[in-house]
């Protein structure tokens, strides 16, 4: 069986740094933070006291103001998006079939919002159990990819994917996958987060896993600096249009990139750090590089984990080495949560985006907030330090690593006709 090609037709984006595509990739390639004091809940007596929410979002400019109280907030971004990716697609009733368009989306939480909340008022009373009744839909996770389908009326394949923060890119790659085989047409893929609550900032502090550079937020996120001290939390929300070459051809779509391949591997090490000798990412990104049929030498870019931990830098820079050898020190290398935080299950996509996006336009955004080498890592690699770089990028990777040992990576390059 001859495998379909798959494309990238449409893209929507709702992240820290602009709530929509063009702002996003404005956003990137300006080095713009979008870190700042957290206005969701008052965080004074917590540790971290920022993090990079989503600006001036307000469902109900979108989304009828009844329905909207019915769902979550990570859903609320992913119905968003979704609408901006179908648009920009341009896809509607008259050029699509609905049995053959499926939903693969995901995330790492779900609906920690609502979680929160009702279990916060129940333990208030008197022990009586009073919750609401869209308790349940609201928090599972499979119910963002579920509402997408209703409101598009969309009734291919349909599920959710959770891999911790390697989770929407892993949402790709099974897209990708049903797509080749001709199981869909279209598949929207991505992924969606929302925790940014007590309960949320409050765990991963706990964890000592987050910066708590609370005098300077915007310059907390400082992936290969020297002084990073941990990530800073955000929230997004992503979804790719992804089609077989064949029909979006057929009914004369604009092509962003091919999808060249993806791989999945586990560190089977640790429940949070990584690898010492980022074994586990090695083998993604060699996977990734055999499922698209390419050399270490076809890539020109790649968009990093990056998550500004001290461990988890180190070990994905030891992988790049590993895999890329002397090439390494051709690649562009950066990490864009930099800028817009670490998005946990939303994170794998709105980094695919900036892969797609360098692919598209040949421009490379910065890592931000570099001010001190760190000597543990190699000077003469191109992290792209705090200014984007232009340059033609044929293909690019995009790696994420989740809690549990979950690697994920996805490989995208120019479409040739």
């Amino acid at each position: 069986m001859e495998l379909k090609r798959v494309v990238v037709t449409g893209i929507g984006a709702i992240t820290p740094i602009g709530n929509t595509l063009h702002d996003y990739w404005e956003g990137l390639i300006n080095g713009v933070s979008g870190a700042d004091y957290i206005t969701q809940f008052d965080a004074s007596k917590f540790k971290t006291r920022f993090a990079c929410e989503v600006k001036n979002f307000d469902p109900t400019e979108f989304l009828d103001k009844k329905e909207a109280r019915k769902i979550d907030r990570f859903t609320q971004l992913a119905l968003v998006a979704s609408d901006m990716a179908m648009a920009d697609a341009g896809l509607n009733k008259d050029n699509t079939d609905p049995d053959r368009i499926g939903v693969v989306f995901g995330s790492g939480i779900g609906g920690i919002t609502t979680f929160q909340h009702e279990v916060s008022e129940f333990a208030k009373a008197d022990g009586t159990p009073r919750f609401n009744p869209f308790f349940i839909p609201k928090m599972i996770l499979d119910i963002a990819a579920g509402q997408i389908s209703m409101r598009h009326n969309l009734r291919g394949p349909n599920y959710a994917v959770v891999s911790a923060c390697a989770t929407s890119t892993n949402a790709i790659i099974d897209a990708f996958d049903l797509l080749r085989l001709g199981k869909a047409d279209i598949i929207l893929s991505g992924g969606s987060e929302a925790v940014i609550t007590e309960a949320g900032v409050g765990g991963f502090n706990a964890m000592k896993a987050m910066s708590e550079r609370n005098d300077d937020p915007k310059t907390a996120s400082r992936p290969y600096d020297k002084d990073r001290d941990g990530f800073v939390m955000g929230e997004a929300a992503g979804i790719l249009i992804m089609e077989t070459l064949e029909h979006a051809l057929a009914r004369g779509a604009k092509i962003y990139c091919e999808i060249a391949g993806g791989g999945a591997t586990a560190d089977a090490y640790h429940i949070t750090a990584p690898h010492p000798d980022g074994l586990g990412a090695r083998n993604v990104m060699l996977a990734a590089l055999s499922d698209a049929n390419l050399l270490p030498e076809d890539i020109d870019y790649i968009n990093t984990h990056g998550t500004s931990t001290p461990l988890g830098d180190g070990a994905e820079v030891k992988a790049i080495m590993d895999v890329f050898g002397e090439h390494a020190y051709e690649l562009n290398i950066s990490s864009t949560k930099s800028m817009t935080g670490h998005c946990l299950g939303a994170a794998g996509v709105i980094e695919a985006i900036a892969a797609i996006m360098a692919v598209k336009d040949d421009v490379v955004p910065p890592t931000i907030n570099h001010f001190t080498d760190d000597p543990t890592l190699d000077p003469k690699l191109n992290f792209t330090f705090n200014k984007a770089q232009h340059r033609l990028v044929n293909a690019a990777l995009s790696n994420t690593f989740g809690f549990g040992g979950h690697n994920a990576a996805v490989i995208v390059k120019k479409y040739v006709a």
